[in-house]
């Protein structure tokens, strides 16, 4: 069964390298079909989100479907990143799931009280990671109602 429609850009924002590589592994093999956009910083996922930074001069990108956000990133942690998602009113409603191999319970209160939708942590086995990665593509892609752009609510 292919999962989501193809249309909407997922974006992952991860820094390292063989979590970025076994997540875009455990997607194609769970056979989601929307592009992947990863940016590997939080300046990178926030300048991406508002056509600024290396984005800029281009129009705002139409909002991902759904954004995979790690915690643990450089020149601005995950977290932050969430916290300026909500507090923008673009991407106020945009779907967040924190995708992080934090075990940090401080992180999933974190986490949950700036808004996140989810909280899954990584586990460490492939076979286990690529089941977690199926199982959040067949809710958050085909289950799952996403809120209405602005302009149409």
């Amino acid at each position: 069964m292919n999962v989501g429609d193809g249309s909407r850009v997922l974006l992952l924002v991860e820094d390292n390298p063989r979590d970025e590589e076994l997540t875009l592994r455990a997607l194609k093999k769970s056979k989601v079909l929307n592009p992947v956009v990863v940016a590997r910083d939080g300046v990178e996922a926030l300048d991406y989100l508002r056509g600024t930074g290396r984005y800029a001069g281009q129009k705002p990108p139409e909002l991902p479907q759904l954004v995979l956000l790690d915690l643990k990133l450089p020149k601005i942690d995950g977290l932050e990143v969430l916290r300026t998602l909500r507090g923008e009113e673009r991407t106020r409603l945009l779907p967040v799931v924190i995708l992080t191999s934090s075990v940090e319970e401080q992180d999933v209160v974190q986490g949950y009280s700036l808004g996140a939708n989810s909280y899954v942590r990584k586990p460490v086995d492939f076979v286990q990671f690529s089941e977690a990665v199926r199982q959040l593509g067949l809710y958050w892609l085909v289950l799952n109602e996403v809120a209405p752009p602005k302009e149409l609510a």
